[in-house]
């Protein structure tokens, strides 16, 4: 008894091969926790960082929690993500912005 042939798959796409890799499906709405020093325009900042790379970006579902110490200001966003490489740039973004310290 023979064993029948495999078919060898079709070569993949790079667009294929990055949806398999990621765990994330596009579009859906992706939480961002931006934390830095508890000072004027730091919710505006990451607010118009936001809707730079989502236009639609609702400041109303903006989350603000301060620390302990009330020096930090925790502000989650959450955004409409389209694709591995807006969430990339939008964390590159936001890391090097002055008045930020973490992104989560």
């Amino acid at each position: 008894m023979n064993p029948t042939p495999e078919t060898p798959e079709p070569p993949k796409t790079p667009e294929a091969t990055a949806r398999q890799e990621s765990l994330i499906e596009y579009p859906s709405q992706f939480p961002i926790k931006v934390m830095g020093l508890k000072v004027d325009g730091l919710v505006a900042a990451i607010t118009h960082v936001a809707h730079q790379f989502d236009p639609a970006f609702d400041a109303s579902t903006i989350e603000l929690r301060e620390s302990k110490g009330g020096k930090y200001l925790g502000v989650t966003i959450t955004v409409t993500a389209t694709s591995r490489e807006q969430l990339d740039e939008l964390y590159r973004t936001l890391s090097t912005h002055p008045m930020v310290k973490v992104v989560l």
